[in-house]
């Protein structure tokens, strides 16, 4: 059986119950993108990390996407640029 993870949410909501595997490729897609992007809205977001793993990745990867990123958000890894429209990510602190 597959390990999981709990996801969390920044506003404190009820995460979800997600494949510790399925969870590690999109975060490292995420953190890559927004690493060499320096900010990218988050359109631009899902559209990358999709091309980048849609021949190889097993489900719905926009909604592993807005679960993964809620999740980043949650950690304090990645954040919203304030009073961005559409809405713009990036990366708060260096991650591993």
């Amino acid at each position: 059986m597959a390990e999981k993870i709990m996801t969390r949410h920044p506003q404190g909501k009820q995460g979800v119950n997600i494949d510790r595997d399925k969870y590690d490729a999109i975060k490292s897609a995420i953190l890559e993108t927004i690493d060499t992007k320096q900010t990218v809205t988050f359109k631009d977001l899902t559209t990358t990390v999709n091309d980048r793993l849609r021949s190889t990745f097993d489900g719905g990867v926009t909604w592993y996407v807005v679960t993964v990123k809620l999740d980043l958000e949650a950690q304090g890894l990645i954040e919203r640029v304030p009073k961005s429209s559409p809405q713009i990510l990036r990366l708060t602190r260096k991650h591993d």
